[in-house]
C-alpha cells in the first residue's frame, strides 16, 4: 500500500474514532438529561394512585390487584412502549393452580419493553412486584406504598426516561424489559413463572435483572445519613456488575451503599426473599435495591406520606442511570 494511502486510512479511522468518542460522550451528557425527568413529583402523583384504598392492598389475584395491573398497562400504553407478548398484550397470565395451595386466584404479571439497537437479542431486566398483601381480617387496607409501591412507580419513570431518550434517537444498545410480577408476597411466584415456565426472552440472553423493593423510607439505622442504600447480590455472580454499579454512584451520586444485608452471614437472608432471587438461581447477575425494613413494614400504616419523595428521585435516578450504563456498554456483564 502506498504512503499516501496509509495516512489516508490513519486520517480516516482516527476521525472516526473521535466520532465514537464524540458519540458515547453525547450519550453520557444525554443520560443526566433523561434522568432528570424522573422526578419526585411524579412519584409521588402516581404512588398517591397505586397505594390509595381503591386498590385494596392488591392482593394477588383479588380486584384490587387487577386494578394495579390495569394501572402499570395504562401507564406503558399511554407511553407508547410495547407489550413483548404481542401487540396491546401486556399480561403473562399466571392461573390459580401454579400457586400451589396459596389460595391465590389466577393472577398476570406486567411486561413492557423497548428493543435494543444495536443487540436487541441481549436483555436488560428491571424488576419490581406488584401485588401487597391485601385487607387485615379487621377490615385495614394494607396500602404498600413502600413495599412495593416505591418500586413499582420507580419503574414507571426509569421507562418513561429510557422512552424521552429513545425517541430522541438515542436508543438503547440493548433491549430493556421493564417487569412488574404478582405473587411476591405469597413465595416469589411471579418471578419463578418468568424464569422457570415462560421466559418471554431466553434466560441466556439476559444480561441483568435490576429488582426494585423498597426504596422510598429511611430505616432506623440511617435516620442520622439519609442518603444510602441497601444493595444485595451486585458481587455475588458479577464482579463487572459491582464495579459498574460503584462507578456509576461515585461519577453522579456517591450515596453510601450498605453492604449489611449482603453478607452470607446475614439472619435476614434478604437475598433469598425479593424476586432477584429466580435470577439469580439462573446464573444471571442481579442487584437489589431496598431502604431496609421499618415499623410500618407489611402494616396498614405504609401509606404514601410515609414516602421520602426527594430519597425516592434519588434512588431512582441512580437505579436508571446503573441501567444505562449495562444497556449501552460495548460488551455485556460479564458472569464470574
Amino acid at each position: 500500500m502506498k504512503k499516501s494511502n496509509l495516512l489516508l486510512c490513519a486520517a480516516i479511522l482516527i476521525v472516526s474514532c473521535s466520532t465514537c468518542q464524540n458519540k458515547n460522550t453525547l450519550s453520557n451528557a444525554k443520560a443526566i438529561d433523561y434522568a432528570k425527568s424522573i422526578t419526585a413529583e411524579n412519584l409521588k402523583e402516581a404512588l398517591y394512585i397505586y397505594a390509595s384504598d381503591e386498590f385494596e392492598g392488591r392482593k394477588t389475584g383479588e380486584p384490587g390487584q387487577k386494578k394495579a395491573a390495569e394501572f402499570i398497562k395504562n401507564h406503558y400504553v399511554v407511553l407508547g412502549i410495547p407489550s413483548p407478548i404481542s401487540d396491546g398484550d401486556y399480561f403473562q397470565d399466571i392461573p390459580a393452580s401454579f400457586f400451589k395451595g396459596r389460595n391465590a386466584k389466577d393472577s398476570e404479571n406486567v411486561l413492557a419493553y423497548l428493543e435494543g439497537s444495536e443487540k436487541p437479542d441481549e436483555v436488560l431486566i428491571i424488576s419490581a412486584h406488584l401485588d401487597h398483601i391485601g385487607v387485615s381480617k379487621n377490615g385495614d387496607i394494607n396500602n404498600g406504598a413502600d413495599d412495593d409501591g416505591s418500586g413499582t412507580v420507580a419503574i414507571l419513570e426509569i421507562a418513561k426516561a429510557f422512552k424521552k431518550a429513545y425517541n430522541d434517537g438515542y436508543k438503547p444498545k440493548r433491549s430493556i424489559l421493564f417487569l412488574h410480577v404478582t405473587g411476591e408476597e405469597i413465595g416469589l411466584y411471579g418471578s419463578r413463572y418468568y424464569t422457570d415456565v415462560d421466559p418471554v426472552f431466553p434466560l441466556k440472553n439476559t444480561v441483568a435483572d435490576l429488582n426494585i423493593d423498597m426504596i422510598g423510607r429511611v430505616d432506623p439505622k440511617h435516620e442520622d445519613q439519609r442518603n444510602y442504600l441497601y444493595l444485595i447480590g451486585s458481587d455475588k455472580l458479577s464482579k463487572d456488575l459491582h464495579a459498574l454499579s460503584e462507578t456509576v454512584n461515585k461519577k453522579y451520586f456517591n450515596m453510601e451503599f450498605d453492604y449489611t444485608y449482603n453478607e452470607d452471614s446475614d439472619p435476614n437472608r434478604f437475598y433469598y426473599r425479593s424476586d432477584h432471587y429466580n435470577f439469580a438461581k439462573n446464573n444471571i447477575p442481579v442487584i437489589f435495591y431496598f431502604n431496609g425494613t421499618h415499623a410500618d413494614y407489611h402494616k396498614p400504616s405504609d401509606t404514601p406520606d410515609k414516602i421520602q419523595y426527594d430519597l425516592l428521585e434519588t434512588r431512582t435516578r441512580l437505579i436508571f442511570h446503573t441501567a444505562w450504563e449495562i444497556a449501552n456498554r460495548d460488551e455485556r456483564i460479564k458472569v464470574d
